[in-house]
């Protein structure tokens, strides 16, 4: 079985911005000790990842189980310990534009949480919890 492999190049240079890129896609990158308020952090960019990662899973899992939705949207929050410095927990919400059943919203949030590479990763480093709920309307 052939794994799959990513590779990013992250460069910085003094007086200059900070960037990861991979393919043909940049993001800049909050590195300076000042802070920058035009791009992610670190943590924010880990926040970004297992986001992506559950919005990713969910496109992935929708036509598996035949799950009709009009939109989503997932809130991330982490929270930082200073000694060790380490994210120490990571929670979400999700809300799902729907008119499924709960029992099949709550069937799509085990499968994102059960084939999610970068939230299954993050989460046996961290407590990651969360929430899904249909959105108002």
């Amino acid at each position: 079985m052939t794994k799959m492999t990513y590779d990013v190049i992250a460069t910085s240079r003094t007086g200059e911005d900070s960037l990861a890129v991979t393919k043909q896609s940049s993001v800049v990158l909050d590195t300076e000790m000042a802070g920058r308020v035009d791009a992610f952090n670190p943590a924010e960019l880990l926040l970004a990842a297992v986001g992506a990662c559950m919005l990713k899973s969910m496109n992935r899992i929708i036509p598996m189980i035949n799950f009709d939705m009009r939109g989503a949207q997932i809130k991330l929050h982490g929270v930082r310990q200073d000694i060790p410095p380490r994210i120490e927990e990571i929670t979400y919400q999700i809300t799902i534009d729907t008119d499924e059943s709960d029992q099949r919203i709550a069937l799509l949030h085990k499968n994102i949480r059960k084939y999610g590479t970068i939230s299954n990763t993050i989460a046996e480093v961290t407590n990651l919890n969360g929430t899904i709920e249909r959105a108002e309307k």
